[in-house]
């Protein structure tokens, strides 16, 4: 572990004893993980080469000593260290190699850590069931550390050396490790697809106060420019956060689905069909005894799903290729893999070795999988319990928009029926049982002098008093119908819903056609209606 920590070999094990002694491998160790704490020119005797040429020296127990507070300052316990005469004197070597073992299952212990995804009970799916996306309240002040430090906690987290916040301001040890983390991405994640790399450079530099605020927030004359641009960094904003990455497409699941299908073909072809290559045996006709096997095979399959409650059971896309004859199934193989081929997954060249290796892995990890399947049908099931309360807030609020609606339109319509209600001589009011408001009558030359018809195909605007319209409120409330005459002959009707006029003026929609001729002005016909038949 030293050896790989340092880059360096150590003497061998009957010379690690001696070798030890000066503390320069301890030294060295200790500026590994504390870099601020031992500089190399705090290590004496860096090269050994007074050790080699005359033996120890008693200044040869600093560099013991440096090891020792490196360890204190990262938080190892003490009751693992070692005295420094345990070392120099080797009065107690073993706990020497002890306290190293402490300190590796130290460092291996704060590395392992479980995923966040675990951590925080949360999956891909987590963003869509949630009922309302999460808003926080920050500074910009507090935007500008955050952007610093959500990449530097990466790295902090990889290579855990917590003696550096002790030792640096803060803003420089954040600055440090984004820049140990940019110069070491390409080791810490290889592949450039991994969204670590798409993370950093979205991420760019840090930003500062007047960069939010815009140029001119602050006069760039002012002598008190400082001290402005610090209050102003305390001002709050809300921010409501949303998932940057989507559900991977269908494409993917596709390929992901067909590769398991795959899989599953050629373990059941080599298990009747044997050979040294996945080619050879595809391109290899099966025996009549492998055929046979093959069919009993399937027949014992065949048994157990039977068995199988419905809930249980495999797909029937699945199911259907399992039945498939031997033959049928090699063709189906190869064109499956040529399929993988094009989405880079396997290659010919290799001959199709990787889809073997996978094989191989899954027969490893069986006991894995099972428990990763068993976790991810509980997180599904989470995931569909929240998916359908969501859909019944979502209903429940539809339902409540709906009736706060309608009754609002009701009180609309009541307050407007009023202007028909009569008193009789007594006093008293007198109604009747059920008010029909009167309908309305336009020439399309009046509404359009009111701005409500822009146009009307096929029609001069000096014939535009031909044409009457006759609006009339129906039974449920919101609902009018359109009649159009010409020359006082009933040409055509069509219904009108209020919150279908309201929909399209909240979508910005001006203009819409009713008899597929007119051209009518969305929000001048709101207002026609509000204010003949709603009393607005």
């Amino acid at each position: 572990w030293i050896e790989a920590c340092l880059v360096e070999e150590l003497p061998p094990t009957t010379e690690l004893e001696e070798g030890l002694r000066n503390g320069v491998y301890l030294a060295k160790l200790g500026r590994f993980f504390a870099p601020k704490m031992i500089s190399e020119k705090k290590i004496y005797d860096v090269e050994q080469t007074r050790f080699k040429r005359s033996g120890l020296h008693f200044r040869h127990t600093d560099n013991t000593v440096q090891w020792l507070r490196a360890m204190e300052s990262i938080g190892l316990p003490k009751i693992f260290y070692p005295e420094t005469t345990d070392v120099y004197d080797r009065k107690n070597i073993p706990r020497v190699i002890y306290c190293i073992h402490a300190l590796r299952k130290f460092f291996q212990a704060a590395c392992e850590v479980p995923e966040p995804e675990e951590k925080f009970n949360i999956d891909e799916y987590s963003d869509l069931v949630t009922l309302s996306k999460p808003i926080i309240y920050i500074s910009i002040e507090e935007i500008i550390n955050t952007h610093s430090f959500s990449t530097a906690l990466n790295f902090l987290l990889i290579i855990c050396i917590p003696s550096v916040i002790s030792e640096l301001h803060p803003h420089i040890f954040l600055y440090t490790l984004k820049e140990l983390l940019l110069e070491h991405q390409d080791a810490i994640s290889p592949d450039h697809n991994d969204v670590l790399h798409e993370l950093l450079e979205d991420l760019g530099s840090v930003p500062d106060v007047e960069s939010f605020l815009g140029e001119g927030a602050v006069d760039s004359h002012d002598p008190n420019k400082e001290n402005a641009l610090s209050q102003l960094a305390k001002t709050e904003i809300s921010l409501t956060l949303t998932s940057k990455f989507d559900l991977k497409d269908g494409g993917d699941q596709d390929m992901k689905s067909l590769m398991i299908k795959t899989k599953k073909l050629i373990v059941d072809v080599i298990r009747t069909q044997p050979g040294e290559k996945l080619l050879e045996i595809l391109e290899t006709p099966a025996s009549l005894p492998q055929e046979n096997e093959h069919l009993k095979v399937i027949e014992k399959r065949a048994a157990l799903d039977a068995k199988t409650p419905d809930k249980m059971k495999r797909s029937q896309s699945v199911f259907e290729d399992g039945q498939l004859p031997l033959e049928q199934k090699k063709r189906k193989i190869l064109r499956n893999l040529r399929t993988l081929e094009q989405a880079g997954l396997v290659s010919e060249e290799n001959k199709y070795q990787e889809i073997i290796n996978e094989i191989t892995k899954d027969i490893r990890n069986q006991r894995r999988h099972r428990q990763r399947r068993k976790a991810e049908l509980v997180k599904l099931q989470q995931t569909l319990n929240a998916l359908n309360s969501k859909t019944a807030f979502y209903e429940d609020q539809i339902t409540y928009y709906n009736t706060y609606i309608k009754a609002c339109l009701d009180n609309l319509t009541r307050k407007n029926s009023r202007r028909s209600i009569k008193m009789d001589g007594k006093g008293e009011e007198k109604t009747n049982k059920k008010v029909k408001q009167s309908s309305l009558k336009y020439t399309a030359a009046r509404l359009h002098e009111k701005g409500v018809i822009l146009e009307i195909e096929g029609l001069q605007t000096n014939q535009f008093k031909n044409v009457l319209f006759d609006i009339t409120p129906g039974d449920e409330v919101g609902d009018f119908e359109v009649k159009a005459k010409f020359l006082g002959v009933e040409m055509e009707k069509v219904q009108l819903h209020f919150q279908d006029l309201l929909q399209m003026q909240y979508d910005g929609v001006a203009v819409m056609k009713i008899f597929d001729k007119a051209k009518v002005n969305v929000n001048l016909l709101i207002f026609l209606l509000n204010r003949k038949f709603y009393g607005k």
